[in-house]
């Protein structure tokens, strides 16, 4: 109980601003026919008057959600819980909304499904999830996917041969092996990386080809914090047809809106704070713009990496007590951040709520406050890295992150061991860089934990330390 209490000197609910200009919605919707025809042909290419402010036209049963939650749910909490869910549109008015397992859906007349069709281009346990993540993104349309990846390589297809992306240097492992290994030599897509909290150097990174700037903020491993609205606004001075993408995951929407802040999409990994059961492997994309989510909706169908419907069932269900995990990974980051901190055998820590933290200023700016992941330099090398993984007793030594169990790792050869020596090296993702996913268990027994193994690794300081 003190640990869920307390964290309200960390943090405050943050309202839901999801009301737009009515006048952007109308209440007519295309008939079945033109949506089946429009989920079978490709997109158009994303043109310029579709990139930007969102140019968008909601459907009458997403206005009515969206209306609904500007009357009725003004803490996040209460919209996790209610929006999308609401009995009145199953038939039995079951409380929870049910899994939907079935492949396929009746006509009642040739090519004029009532909804759905084939349950690959749609599905109604996933409508009510998409319905659900897109509010707390303060989006309109939300996808989801049968991984992040997958929600990545969904957004990645919009380029075509011969187009830039401009990509924060260290983002997750996978990313930079999907553009170095994938998208570059298969797509012809060229891709380039640097440190986005350089606006100066993000600046000159731009190229007349760029059509897309992607970023995680906070980063992986490192946790730098991007300015999200100065790369937007550098981004669209340059070129306002370049599609910003931003990566939320570390974050989650608790804490952290990109699309309030003017990017045109933002990523999640749902396996991991959303879920936040690690039972589930699912991605997300969120965006306003109407052009970009036809394309991701098109992707769901002709590629089909779509998640199963029990596996919305259970994000739906996980993304409950979303509010409640969050503020709890927080109170105990915390206190392991400046545990860490204060610790002769650790060389730095990185966690942008403390003031030591590069970027701190910037995150307090443009965040309601951090998630559970911390990050920190042990003072040794691999052996001591090892050491310390090897003898931790509640952490267990695992990848992935987000879920209420405490996990550590050693990125060097974990989750970033795809990404090239040389490049590693000149990020600092070292042998003795250790990441923390910081879970939900009794925060003392976490740091007594972590003081245990840090002693075991490091039996003997220098005499000056001691």
């Amino acid at each position: 109980a003190r640990s869920v209490l307390s964290i309200g000197n960390y943090v405050t609910l943050m309202n839901c601003r999801l009301l737009r200009n009515e006048s952007k919605f109308v209440a007519s919707e295309p008939t079945s026919a033109e949506k089946r025809m429009r989920q079978l042909r490709p997109p158009e290419r994303i043109k310029p008057s579709d990139v930007g402010p969102p140019q968008s036209q909601s459907s009458a049963d997403f206005k009515s959600i969206r209306q609904n939650m500007t009357d009725h749910f003004t803490h996040f909490g209460t919209a996790a819980i209610h929006v999308g869910q609401e009995p009145e549109q199953w038939d039995m008015n079951q409380v929870v909304p049910p899994i939907s397992l079935s492949t396929t859906y009746k006509q009642d007349r040739p090519g004029e499904p009532k909804v759905h069709d084939y349950s690959r281009a749609g599905n109604p346990t996933r409508d009510v999830l998409q319905k659900n993540i897109a509010a707390l993104e303060d989006g309109e349309y939300c996808r989801v996917f049968a991984s992040g990846l997958a929600a990545s390589m969904a957004m990645a297809n919009m380029l075509k041969v011969g187009d830039h992306v401009l990509c924060s240097d260290d983002v997750y492992g996978g990313t930079q092996r999907f553009f170095r290994r994938v998208s570059i030599p298969q797509h012809g897509i060229v891709a380039s990386f640097v440190d986005l909290t350089n606006l100066e150097a993000f600046e000159a990174a731009l190229q007349k080809n760029t059509k897309m700037v992607w970023f995680e903020s906070p980063s992986n491993p490192l946790l730098k914090v991007v300015d999200v609205a100065a790369v937007v606004a550098a981004t669209k001075k340059f070129n306002s047809e370049i599609i910003v993408v931003a990566d939320n995951t570390f974050m989650s929407p608790y804490f952290q809106r990109p699309l309030s802040l003017g990017a045109d999409v933002v990523l999640h990994s749902v396996t991991k704070y959303i879920n936040g059961h690690s039972d589930v492997v699912m991605g997300a994309a969120i965006t306003n713009n109407k052009a970009i989510d036809e394309h991701l909706l098109f992707m769901q169908l002709a590629v089909g990496a779509i998640p199963s419907a029990f596996d919305c069932f259970l994000v739906n269900r996980g993304i409950k007590t979303m509010h409640l995990r969050m503020r709890a990974h927080m109170e105990n980051a915390t206190q392991v951040a400046r545990f860490l901190e204060s610790n002769p055998r650790v060389e730095t820590v990185l966690y942008p709520e403390l003031e030591s933290h590069p970027q701190h200023k910037i995150h307090k700016k443009q965040a309601k406050g951090m998630s559970g992941m911390v990050s920190f330099y042990l003072k040794g090398g691999l052996e001591e890295s090892r050491e310390f993984l090897s003898n931790l007793k509640i952490f267990t030594l695992a990848e992935s992150l987000g879920g209420y169990e405490s996990l550590a790792e050693l990125p060097a050869i974990m989750t970033h061991a795809s990404v090239p020596l040389e490049v590693r090296i000149k990020l600092g993702i070292t042998d003795s860089l250790i990441r923390l996913s910081v879970g939900i268990e009794d925060v003392d027994d976490l740091i007594q934990d972590l003081d245990q193994a840090l002693k075991k690794a490091i039996p003997k300081l220098p005499k000056e330390l001691v």
